[in-house]
């Protein structure tokens, strides 16, 4: 079985096994007091140019999301975010377990925009009976978006400004943030979503990492006894070191953004034969999540060798499946999916 239904299916790179390997027997300070993720917290504040900014290491997306938003909303506040966001829709409430509600806003293309927030806030604040309702303060993105689709500059700008004119905190789900940094005419850098969002986070699980995201706090309140809130959700790891060391070796020398555009560029691949031979997408996304649509016919053929996910019906006949890229994806695991797609076609019309 070839896996494309994800991008955090093998162990992990080889460069960081080898570097826990080597250490096993090292001694390290627990809960991310080690040299490790001091010094991997260093190189995310040189690349994000800001020593300013406060990081930590959670081991997991979901615990980095929930620890994140409960740390920053009050009792009656909400997060808004797009209707396919991952906190509304793979999350299992974990939000709402907090004491959040989670307000979804339609989103076609995975993507939220500024005049949507701001007209949001104003028909809350507008109502003779707004405080009968959650308040949002805070709004969540994800770079790239659940359908793989990147805020540009202008976008995020936009967002930000609408946020703090408002009052609301921005955070950046960055789980697949290698990738959006390494898609074409991706225009946000590191130290554009240092200076824009209030956090965001790196993630390490799907770029190569074992596990891990490192947590970018810029905003001064929500940098104050975050390590409390961490220790409060399960988050504070007591093998911290583990976090530190993966994100030093991901960081030190590029590593983590050579795996985002090796992901990336067999995304292209792909996207790029199936253009080529017909089909159709149901987003023109950049990044490592392709979204295609094919014929059932088609899609009962791959099963047997290839595991991937179904997204949506488009008509009687045709769906919307994600095939993932990853940091590990072989050229020729790219070649036979399209050859299996093509023949299947073929014998189908």
């Amino acid at each position: 079985m070839i896996r494309f239904n994800n991008d955090y299916s093998e162990v992990g790179h080889p460069r960081l096994l080898r570097r826990l390997l080597a250490m096993g027997s090292e001694q390290n300070a627990g809960y991310g007091q080690d040299s490790h993720s001091q010094a991997a917290a260093a190189w995310i504040r040189r690349l994000c140019e800001d020593p300013g900014v406060a990081v930590h290491f959670i081991s997991g997306g979901t615990q980095t999301n929930l620890t994140v938003i409960s740390a920053a909303l009050r009792p009656h506040q909400g997060v808004l975010c797009a209707a396919t966001g991952h906190i509304h829709t793979h999350e299992t409430g974990s939000i709402e377990a907090t004491g959040h509600a989670v307000l979804p806003l339609p989103a076609a293309d995975g993507k939220i925009t500024a005049a949507q927030i701001e007209s949001y806030l104003l028909v809350h604040y507008q109502s003779s009976t707004a405080e009968h309702t959650v308040q949002p303060g805070m709004v969540y993105l994800s770079q790239p978006t659940e359908l793989g689709t990147v805020y540009n500059l202008a976008e995020l700008t936009a967002i930000a400004d609408v946020c703090h004119c408002l009052g609301l905190y921005l955070f950046v789900d960055g789980a697949r943030l290698a990738y959006a940094l390494a898609a074409e005419g991706c225009d946000v850098t590191l130290p554009d979503l240092a200076r824009l969002c209030d956090v965001f986070y790196m993630g390490g699980t799907k770029a190569g990492a074992l596990f891990g995201e490192a947590v970018v706090i810029s905003h001064p309140d929500l940098q104050r006894d975050f390590r409390y809130l961490m220790k409060q959700r399960g988050a504070l790891l007591a093998k911290g070191f583990l976090l530190g060391i993966q994100f030093e070796e991901l960081l030190q020398d590029g590593l983590y953004f050579e795996l985002g555009r090796h992901g990336v560029r067999m995304a292209m691949q792909l996207q790029s034969a199936l253009r080529s031979a017909g089909f159709s997408f149901l987003v023109d996304s950049p990044t490592n999540q392709q979204f295609v649509i094919l014929p059932d016919t088609v899609l009962s053929r791959l099963a047997d060798r290839f595991s991937f996910e179904y997204h949506q019906r488009i008509d009687a006949q045709c769906s919307a499946v994600r095939f993932c890229t990853s940091w590990a994806t072989r050229p020729e695991d790219v070649q036979a999916l399209v050859s299996a797609i093509l023949s299947a076609a073929a014998e189908n019309s």
